[in-house]
């Protein structure tokens, strides 16, 4: 069930009135349900039990607060960055937890994720494992190390979030793997643990995922059969989201059951890195209506919140839904929900029957990820505050940032 419902006419984040947070905290504004960021992160952990680990894909959703309710869950953390890792340590994270991904980490990036302990790093070239052995050596360690395998599976979802083929930029070709796995094997400094795969976001289907598996396992089996054992299997990302009613997503369930039947006897514990999945529906958007405008072709809603706040629809084509934060009941018209920022690209969603006035809150729901995360100040625009509500209270996880923020960074010249 929603954490999102109609009360009075008025929509709800668990007890609380999205108006009234308008109205108290401003817009444009995130808002993130406790309660449905616990009750997703628990729908993995408790169908894996204890045959594996959740790891939290930070880059969906890297608030301070949203990781401490992770945190407090014992959730392990995917991080794809060495400002990820901090995050996470600050947030009351678990070091021995975090798994570290991303194709560009440098000497430094390394010589911190070894200096906390981290669990594991997805290596994603020959290269970057060269330059982790000669770290981890020069700090008298051992660097534990999975393989980040590319599978060439096509995940079917969008370009930008496609990760699995051959000529994306992440891991190394399946075919390629067991060499440098031996390689990785002889190096002094290296600790083979694990094999990493991961093909995309957003994937509705399951078949995409097995088939990936299937490849991922045959590569193990074969490395078991040569003397190297792995303690770890690293699927990858969850499921992907529900964002229209015409979406069809497979049950978290059915996704779990399969991998397990598919891993069937082998000692590996399993890895998941669900992000979207744990994030998307705690969240929502709320814009206010700053005028309707209406052309020989169109009817504008332009509200206060841009491109600069939520670049999913702009960048990926996204459609979210948008709501009314005060149902009204009258004539519906067919709304452009557009931003002020001085491009075309600047929507929220085209063609949506909605009863507005000037002055009226909507909310862009399933907005917990890839939303406050991804967001600028492009055209000098202040980012927007996010609120975490937990029940009939409200925690402040992010204050609405200032111009004098903006600028605190920046000098003018001297002469």
């Amino acid at each position: 069930m929603s954490v999102f419902h109609y009360q009075n006419n008025i929509l709800h984040i668990e007890s609380m009135s999205t108006r009234v947070l308008a109205l108290d905290y401003g817009t444009p504004l995130y808002v993130y349900s406790r309660q449905a960021i616990e009750q997703a992160w628990h729908g993995y952990a408790d169908t894996l039990g204890d045959r594996g680990l959740v790891c939290y894909a930070v880059k969906a959703n890297s608030n301070l607060a949203v990781l401490n309710i992770l945190a407090r869950l014992g959730s392990g953390f995917d991080i794809v960055s060495i400002g990820e890792l901090e995050r996470v340590l600050a947030a009351g994270g678990q070091a021995d937890r975090v798994v570290f991904s991303g194709v560009a980490k440098q000497a430094d990036d390394l010589k911190r994720a070894l200096q906390v302990g981290i669990r594991c790093f997805n290596v994603e070239s020959l290269a970057e494992l060269r330059v982790l052995n000669t770290v981890a050596g020069s700090m008298d360690l051992q660097a534990p190390v999975s393989i980040r395998v590319n599978p060439d599976v096509d995940a079917k979802t969008h370009p930008y979030i496609s990760t699995g083929l051959k000529h994306n930029k992440f891991g190394i070709d399946i075919t390629e793997a067991e060499k440098v796995y031996h390689e990785a094997d002889r190096l002094p400094h290296i600790r083979v643990v694990g094999v990493d795969c991961h093909i995309g976001s957003q994937i509705t289907t399951l078949e995409p995922f097995m088939d990936a598996l299937d490849r991922l396992l045959q590569l193990v089996d074969r490395l078991a059969d040569q003397g190297i054992v792995l303690e770890h299997l690293d699927v990858g990302g969850g499921i992907g989201v529900q964002y229209q009613e015409s979406d069809t997503v497979p049950a978290l369930s059915d996704y779990v059951s399969q991998i397990l039947a598919k891993i069937g006897k082998r000692p590996q514990q399993l890895i998941l890195e669900p992000g979207r999945s744990i994030v998307a529906k705690a969240g929502a958007f709320l814009t206010k209506v700053v005028y309707l405008k209406e052309t020989a072709d169109h009817h504008f809603a332009i509200v206060d919140g841009g491109m600069n706040d939520l670049i999913r629809p702009a960048l990926y084509q996204a459609w979210q839904e948008i709501k009314p934060v005060k149902q009204r009941f009258g004539e519906s018209v067919r709304w452009d929900i557009v931003g002020p920022i001085c491009e075309t690209a600047d929507f929220l969603g085209h063609d949506r029957l909605l009863t507005l006035q000037q002055g009226d809150v909507v909310a862009v729901m399933d907005s917990g990820a890839y939303g406050f995360v991804m967001s600028s100040n492009y055209n000098a625009r202040n980012r927007a505050a996010e609120l975490v509500i937990d029940g009939d209270q409200v925690h402040v996880a992010r204050r609405r940032e200032t111009i004098k923020d903006q600028m605190a960074l920046e000098t003018i010249l001297k002469s």
